[in-house]
């Protein structure tokens, strides 16, 4: 029986979860960051598109989990254990946080890329779960990927083609 694979996609300020045979990708990422969760045992995949590093700013009516690092991987950590994965066995992997424009004398405010990684690597270091590889910073866009099989995430970009982590 020959096994339908998907693309489990994930938007902007989104996050999702999916299995073998599956892959899951999520495109656009600049100053956001694409945060994946795998569990190789089960070879369980989730995915979140932070936009934001903390819900501290939301001003949105509805709070919107998926968009801040500090909402987003509590909540894509808790649906990853609910389909039977542990958190001895998570690993996490992560792309994105670029500082996509120049900005003079803006201070920290602007630096929305590299705060991004910085709160995502806390949010890990919070869940006890450890960062095996990244793709972070630079000042170029990217999209990924990742193989609910072999775990492998694939980035692409522009300036800098196909990389595996």
């Amino acid at each position: 029986m020959i096994e339908e694979k998907s693309i489990i996609k994930v938007g902007m300020a989104d996050l999702n979860v999916t299995s073998n045979p599956n892959s899951i990708r999520t495109t656009g990422l600049g100053s956001c960051v694409g945060l994946t969760l795998y569990d190789p045992h089960l070879k369980l995949a989730g995915m979140a598109h932070v936009m934001l590093p903390s819900s501290d700013i939301a001003r949105e009516g509805q709070l919107n989990i998926a968009k801040y690092a500090d909402t987003a991987l509590p909540e894509l950590f808790e649906r990853m254990l609910k389909l039977g994965a542990e958190r001895r066995r998570l690993i996490a992997k992560m792309a994105g946080g670029a500082q996509m424009f120049a900005f003079a004398g803006s201070g920290d405010t602007m630096r929305i890329g590299p705060r991004n990684v910085e709160s995502c690597k806390e949010m890990l270091v919070d869940l006890g779960i450890p960062l095996i590889a990244e793709d972070t910073g630079g000042n170029y866009g990217r999209t990924i990927e990742l193989d609910c099989e072999t775990g492998v995430l694939n980035i692409r970009s522009v300036q800098k083609g196909v990389k595996e982590l």
